[in-house]
């Protein structure tokens, strides 16, 4: 009987990683499309920034609104029709070539990614046994990693070979993954706002200023993360590299993923806590190794770079689901949805800067940005890392606390 139902729990996870995988590879085509793009055009810096942040602001202004209905109603709908939408409307991106039409589009395809975070992210937290939640979590966020790193190769391969139509190819992609998503939710038993109020215990409450600094944390890192991956691909194609600018982008991301998976693991073993701060700490160091050599021998300190920055994905993601007991599909869309849109915003922000001063001194300076970050670790409560067992004694003090 358990064998059975850890088959069948793992059954559902990966029902809900693939998913992942597909909505992500979708929005990992992008950054292959952006130096195109730019090129049919005309587009500077700041309006590629600007491009991408339209579709990360879909993608994350909506992801709390998406969480608190998957907690109140359930997932069966809305996971595969996020991931239709998604193959649609990024279907057509590369056929429109009028900036501002370009704009609403990026920002009605975002809609699809926004619904399916906080859906995917709060159901595979459902399905985490608590001494193993930042390995579980990590696993599933890899899986969208996964996805985001392998889009941008396949993105150099469809658009040289169609040139801005391979968007084209999202279409099909994304109504495969609904269908299969759609089969695979037909025996998932919903646990919905509801029915967790109804076991939820009285003793538990929402520390809203303990989530406070975890966003900005998340916030932060996102902004230097996206930033990076965004204009990488730009910065090695002006220096020339023809294939290598496809491939800068896939190496951070992949490398993410990688990150992202140990830190989970790590965390479970040695504490999240000091998974966040070391980290972050060494992330510094691998970026502007990276902005300072470029070429094929800055793929090294990209490759680090994007390991330490993900690193703690899990850790914040799971921490917030803790502050927020009974709302875990919130909890993801705040924590996702405000990563998002905050690296969206630093896109725009950086290609003002890199207008100005250069893209490589530009991209230098988000480091500011996980300084910032590494600093507010600080302010954290350490108890909010532990596991709920470990912590009880010390959130009663809190919460007693803050009354």
């Amino acid at each position: 009987m358990r064998v059975a139902q850890g088959y069948q729990q793992r059954a559902r996870l990966a029902t809900f990683m693939l998913g992942h995988f597909s909505v992500d590879l979708m929005s990992g085509l992008l950054p292959a499309l952006y130096p195109l793009l730019a090129l049919e055009l005309r587009l500077d810096y700041r309006e590629i920034g600007a491009l991408a942040l339209a579709y990360t602001a879909a993608v994350s202004l909506t992801q709390p609104l998406f969480g608190y209905l998957a907690d109140r109603w359930g997932v069966r709908q809305l996971a595969p029709l996020s991931l239709a939408w998604s193959g649609l409307l990024l279907g057509l991106y590369g056929f429109v070539h009028h900036p501002t039409l370009l704009y609403l589009v990026a920002f009605l395809a975002g809609l699809g990614s926004g619904a399916y975070h906080p859906v995917g992210a709060s159901r595979a937290a459902q399905l985490a046994p608590e001494r193993h939640r930042n390995t579980t979590m990590s696993i599933y966020t890899v899986s969208g990693t996964v996805g985001y790193a392998l889009g941008p190769l396949v993105g150099v391969l469809l658009f040289r070979t169609f040139g801005s139509a391979g968007t084209l190819a999202a279409l099909p992609l994304g109504l495969v993954a609904a269908g299969l998503v759609r089969w695979g939710l037909g025996r998932f038993t919903e646990v919905t706002l509801t029915s967790q109020r109804s076991h939820r215990p009285a003793s538990q409450r929402t520390d809203w200023r303990a989530l406070a600094p975890i966003l900005a944390i998340v916030m932060l890192r996102s902004w230097t993360f996206m930033t990076v991956a965004t204009f990488a691909p730009v910065w090695y194609r002006e220096m020339g590299y023809e294939f290598l600018y496809g491939v800068v982008a896939t190496i951070i991301v992949a490398s993410g993923a990688v990150g992202t998976l140990l830190g989970g693991i790590l965390a479970d073993r040695i504490g999240a806590w000091r998974v966040l701060l070391g980290s972050l700490t060494l992330a510094v160091p691998a970026l502007l190794s990276f902005a300072a050599s470029g070429g094929p021998l800055g793929l090294i300190a990209a490759a680090a770079f994007g390991l330490l920055a993900d690193a703690s994905i899990s850790i914040t993601l799971v921490a917030a689901q803790r502050l927020l007991p009974g709302r875990t599909g919130v909890a993801s869309g705040f924590i996702l949805g405000m990563g998002f849109v905050t690296g969206g915003i630093g896109a725009p922000v950086t290609g003002w800067i890199a207008d100005r001063i250069g893209l490589q001194l530009a991209l230098a300076s988000t480091a500011t940005a996980l300084l910032i970050a590494l600093t507010l670790c600080w302010v954290v409560p350490t108890q909010i890392f532990r596991r709920p067992a470990l912590a009880s004694t010390t959130s009663k003090r809190m919460t007693a606390t803050s009354r």
